[in-house]
């Protein structure tokens, strides 16, 4: 499925049927991505809220939808302790549980900055931004989960106090990144502290009731502290490559007969220092890893990352994986991890 045309929907008020609407019920009730702001009844500075950019990921949605319904005094009347704007995108493919389509788009790959100018996903991303240039904000939080096994952490594009203040609420656990380009957080990092938070498998316990916790943080903070962010208190990775498979080389997990198998358990990896050496998969056929590795400037650095030792695929140096999965749609959709080192946060 590939858009052709996508409408920005604005709502200033929440439909009756959406505090009782699953995921998958919201391309029937809104019709299409939507932006529904709401006031709030102490700070005219606005929290401005993102969900389901991937329509697999629900834990947004979720908790979205219980905090509307904590804070309803009717069900088109809210009394918020700051203002509110939420935006529900990829709907469409909510409907499948689907991340996105074939052909389509990621919806977390087309803000103002990503190299897509032209699709009208990428269209659709500038009419928001346009539309929140008319408020005052205070903070963004794009909403995620993951579909292998990863800590709940928080992925910022700013190394700035008050982006640290706005991480650490929801785990002390934080990547900085860079690539890929054009996603929701770095399109409003220049605007306000902005991160993505990761809230582990969709349906994983706790992770409906971290993120609704977090988002009550955010709508109480008044301000963020003037004070130097303490540096102990976070724990910071930097993404420094992204690793995905070449299009032609077939993959598995397990003993399929594929040019590259990975251990059925690889996404245990994640967040897991490893050293040199360390067993990623094995090959069979033309002594290629079948890997492409590219750092944040887009260079192939696979040989320096990984290694044929006869048939098994190692690491080469010290590397930490995230985001590993064995859902092959998605791998094939996006990548199949990216490789962080830990950062210091000395002289920033």
């Amino acid at each position: 499925m590939e858009s052709t045309q996508l409408t920005l929907r604005i709502l200033h008020a929440v439909p009756d049927a959406l505090l009782s609407a699953e995921s998958d019920q919201l391309d029937d009730l809104l019709g299409g991505p939507t932006l529904i702001h709401l006031d709030g009844s102490e700070s005219e500075d606005r929290l401005f809220v993102s969900t389901l950019l991937h329509g697999n990921e629900d834990t947004g949605w979720l908790a979205i939808r219980a905090l509307l319904t904590k804070y309803a005094v009717r069900k088109t009347a809210y009394k918020l302790p700051r203002s509110l704007s939420i935006f529900i995108g990829n709907v469409a493919a909510a409907r499948l549980r689907l991340r996105r389509f074939d052909g389509q788009p990621d919806y977390n790959r087309v803000w103002p900055g990503s190299k897509d100018v032209d699709s009208a996903e990428s269209r659709l991303m500038r009419k928001v931004v346009d539309e929140m240039a008319q408020y005052r904000l205070f903070a963004s939080v794009d909403i995620h989960n993951n579909t292998g096994i990863n800590p709940h952490y928080v992925c910022l594009t700013w190394l700035d106090d008050s982006f640290f203040y706005l991480a650490t609420l929801f785990s002390r656990t934080a990547v900085y990144f860079q690539q890929p380009p054009g996603t929701q957080a770095a399109a409003f990092s220049a605007r306000c502290p902005a991160v993505a938070i990761e809230c582990g498998k969709p349906g994983s316990p706790g992770s409906v009731d971290h993120a609704l916790q977090y988002l009550e943080d955010c709508l109480h903070l008044r301000t963020f502290p003037t004070h130097p962010f303490p540096k102990r208190d976070i724990d910071l990775f930097h993404t420094v490559a992204t690793v995905r498979i070449d299009e032609h080389t077939s993959f598995g997990f397990g003993s399929d007969p594929c040019a590259l198998n990975f251990d059925p358990a690889l996404d245990q990896l994640n967040f897991r220092e490893l050293p040199p050496g360390s067993v990623f998969g094995s090959v069979n056929g033309d002594g290629q890893t079948g890997l492409m590795v590219t750092d944040e400037n887009g260079r192939d650095v696979t040989e320096r990352y990984f290694a044929l030792h006869g048939k098994q695929l190692i690491t080469r140096r010290p590397l930490m994986p995230a985001m590993l999965t064995r859902d092959t749609r998605v791998i094939r959709q996006d990548c199949l991890c990216y490789l962080m080192e830990r950062m210091t946060l000395e002289g920033i």
